[in-house]
């Protein structure tokens, strides 16, 4: 099992920043993919940005390439997501996943890739 816990999340103006944090514990870390999804009110939940094991493989949406930088470190067992020049659009709840691969530049962009999610973390942009 691995337990993840969203944090970082808040109500911000558009175009300002936050740094999303997802804390994993009860398995290797670097064993695990991680990516970030997000769900906005009444709407299905979305791919926002994936990284591999090692950080050598990451993939954006379209709609956060350019604003967004995912990242981790496996030292402390931490996946980041920086969030830049938010706008109204990218509120929603935002989580995170993990899932265990053994190659070392695979990342998942699709929800039914992961077995593990955190609990999520509110994300508000007002304008």
């Amino acid at each position: 099992q691995v337990q993840l816990v969203e944090s970082g999340g808040g109500l911000v103006q558009a175009g300002d920043s936050l740094r999303l944090s997802c804390a994993a514990s009860g398995r290797t870390f670097s064993d695990y993919a991680m990516g970030w999804f997000r769900q906005a009110p009444g709407k299905e939940r979305d791919f926002v940005a994936a990284i591999s094991i090692r950080g050598f493989s990451i993939y954006y949406a379209n709609s956060v390439k350019g604003r967004f930088t995912i990242s981790r470190d496996n030292a402390k067992n931490t996946v980041y997501l920086q969030m830049n020049t938010l706008k109204p659009d990218d509120t929603a709840v935002y989580y995170c996943a993990a899932e265990f691969t053994n190659r070392r530049l695979t990342y998942y962009a699709a929800q039914h890739d992961y077995d593990y999610w955190g609990q999520g973390t509110q994300v508000t942009v007002s304008s």
